[in-house]
C-alpha cells in the first residue's frame, strides 16, 4: 500500500468509499455521524483535493481509503476549545479528518502514515463510532476530552498521540 495525494480523477471512487463508510457506520450503531447530513459533501472533498490535503491509500490502481491530512500550529479551529480534558501540548500537530476505508487495515495504514509525518497527531470521532474509537486506542491514541464541530450539535471525543 502507498499513500499519495488525491487526484481529481479519483473523485468518483473517493465518493464511493464515503458512501460505503456511511452505510458501514449506520450498520454498526453510528448512523448520525455522517449519515444525517450525507457527510462529507462533494464540494468539500473537491476543495480538499484542490488544496492538496486529500490523500488516498492505494494498492496498485485500486484506491482502498481516503482521508484529509494537514499539519501545523493551531490548524484546526474546533480544537481551540476542549472540555473534560486538555490537549497534551500546543506545538505543531497533524490532524486526520474524513477518513474512510474500503478494506480492512487501510485505515490503520493511513493514520500511521500521518503520524510518521509529524509525530503529534490529533483526531476526533463521534461517541457512537466504536469502530474508530477502538482503532485509535489500538494505535496508541489517548482520549483527551470533548470538542464540538460546526457540522452538527453532537459532541466529538478528542484523541491525541504524541
Amino acid at each position: 500500500m502507498v499513500i499519495r495525494r488525491t487526484e481529481t480523477g479519483d473523485f468518483p471512487r473517493v465518493m464511493e468509499i464515503y458512501a460505503g463508510a456511511r452505510a458501514f457506520m449506520a450498520e454498526h450503531g453510528n448512523p448520525r455521524q455522517w449519515g444525517a447530513t450525507n457527510w462529507p459533501p462533494a464540494d468539500l472533498i473537491l476543495r480538499d483535493i484542490e488544496l492538496g490535503k486529500s490523500f488516498v491509500c492505494a494498492d496498485g490502481d485500486r484506491i482502498l481509503a481516503v482521508f484529509y491530512f494537514d499539519a501545523g500550529r493551531r490548524i484546526e479551529p474546533c480544537y481551540a476549545e476542549i472540555s473534560e480534558g486538555a490537549w497534551v501540548g500546543d506545538d505543531v500537530y497533524g490532524v486526520v479528518h474524513r477518513i474512510a476505508s474500503a478494506e480492512k487495515g487501510a485505515g490503520s495504514f493511513c493514520i500511521n502514515w500521518a503520524y510518521e509525518r509529524c509525530g503529534h497527531l490529533r483526531m476526533d470521532t463521534h461517541p457512537d463510532n466504536y469502530v474508530m474509537r477502538n482503532l485509535l486506542g489500538k494505535l496508541g491514541f489517548v482520549r483527551t476530552g470533548i470538542i464540538h464541530v460546526e457540522e452538527d450539535d453532537d459532541p466529538r471525543i478528542a484523541y491525541e498521540k504524541v
